[in-house]
């Protein structure tokens, strides 16, 4: 009997995991199903590019896979059942079931409206392929001296905002931020980011939160209101609500609580990667929930679903943060440096250095999805059956 792994969602952690894992395990002995509602990449780092109409090179599953033993199942989650190990999905010949050994849980999180009435309705995310599209149409139409608001002051918040001012110069661009513009970067960091601001004509509203979405304007918490033909929604993500209503071990948000080796602690033949899981980094603190922790989940998760079948050495490489890339439009960008644990440190890049750092980041990012063991050449390993039995 073969071993059976599934790998749920083919974001970036769950098609590295997936790859890693078929160039770890012998063929004969494994299984290997990678389940994503679409047949492509989907380079979630650069939604806002395409938001603005740039095209992105096509990345398909197909091509990618091929030859590596890694079958695609074109099809949506419907649901996890951890104690009977299947999952439930809809695909074009309907409803169906996968059963596995072992499960890769990378559905990983989506655009978070927070509940603010009017936000679902009428403000546009850029989480994900269809709504960057759905924003690119709605920017294509808009007029000169239009108003965009662009709500959240994160690095999604801030990227957004800059590739639009960029794109379209002829546009009312504005930023509403809860806090102070950038307050958790440097103090080069936070000038070079208003000074790249002031150039691109973005209205900043600091210590500002947004409270209602409407058609044509968002309001505030002071009772204020702010014109907004369009408003871009970027105050955080959500996870996939399909883990909360497993029995698997879960925080508030749904994040599945992982060992250091991304294995769930609930359910041993479970592991959870990227912002799906919960797990702890230098000093005790959660990892957020970003390509820079997630890619690094899909390794260690990988090898050491690897190492248990193969009897091998289980993995102990440290989840850890080494700088914030943040890109300001195509010209401009802002490398902000970490500690371990992901606070800002003096030390920064900026200008069109940055700007080519980052570039250079999201590309090695998309090529390491295609080369998960980083072009080091691997052993497939045969599969110990008495590991197998353990999970």
């Amino acid at each position: 009997m073969q071993h059976r792994i599934v790998v749920l969602g083919a974001g970036y952690t769950g098609a590295i995991a997936a790859g890693r894992l078929a160039r770890r395990l012998h063929r004969e002995d494994v299984t290997i199903t990678l389940v994503n509602a679409e047949p492509d990449f989907v380079e979630r780092v650069r939604m806002h590019q395409l938001a603005v109409g740039q095209e992105l090179r096509p990345r398909p599953f197909g091509e990618m896979f091929a030859g590596t033993g890694v079958e695609l199942k074109l099809a949506t989650v419907t649901g996890v059942d951890v104690d009977r190990k299947a999952v439930a999905v809809l695909d074009a010949n309907g409803a169906g079931e996968l059963t596995y050994d072992t499960l890769v849980y990378a559905l990983g999180s989506g655009w978070n409206h927070q509940g603010v009435p009017g936000a679902d309705e009428h403000a546009h995310e850029i989480a994900s392929r269809p709504g960057a599209l759905r924003l690119r149409e709605r920017l294509a139409r808009l007029d000169a001296g239009q108003p965009v608001v662009v709500v959240g002051g994160g690095l999604t918040g801030l990227e957004a905002a800059a590739e639009i001012a960029e794109a379209r110069p002829d546009l009312d661009v504005a930023l509403a931020a809860r806090g102070a513009l950038g307050d958790w970067l440097s103090p080069k960091g936070r000038r070079h980011l208003r000074s790249v601001f002031g150039r691109l004509g973005i209205t900043v509203h600091e210590h500002t939160a947004v409270t209602a979405v409407g058609a044509d304007r968002v309001t505030t918490a002071d009772g204020g209101t702010l014109p907004a033909a369009v408003t871009v929604w970027t105050t955080g993500f959500a996870v996939h609500p399909i883990a909360r209503a497993t029995t698997l071990q879960a925080d508030d948000t749904g994040r599945i609580v992982v060992d250091g080796t991304m294995r769930s602690v609930s359910h041993p033949d479970v592991y959870a990667i990227g912002d799906a899981a919960l797990a702890m980094g230098p000093g005790d603190k959660p990892l957020r929930m970003s390509c820079a922790s997630g890619t690094p989940s899909a390794w260690q998760a990988a090898d050491a679903v690897a190492a248990r079948l193969t009897g091998g050495k289980l993995p102990n490489a440290p989840l850890r943060y080494f700088n914030q890339c943040v890109s300001l439009g195509r010209r401009e960008g802002l490398i902000q440096y970490v500690t371990a644990d992901d606070r800002a440190v003096r030390a920064a890049l900026t200008g069109r250095l940055a700007a080519v750092y980052k570039e250079l980041v999201c590309k090695g990012a998309a090529w390491g999805v295609a080369n998960p063991t980083l072009g080091i050449p691997t052993r497939r390993r045969r599969v110990v059956r008495a590991s197998v039995t353990v999970g």
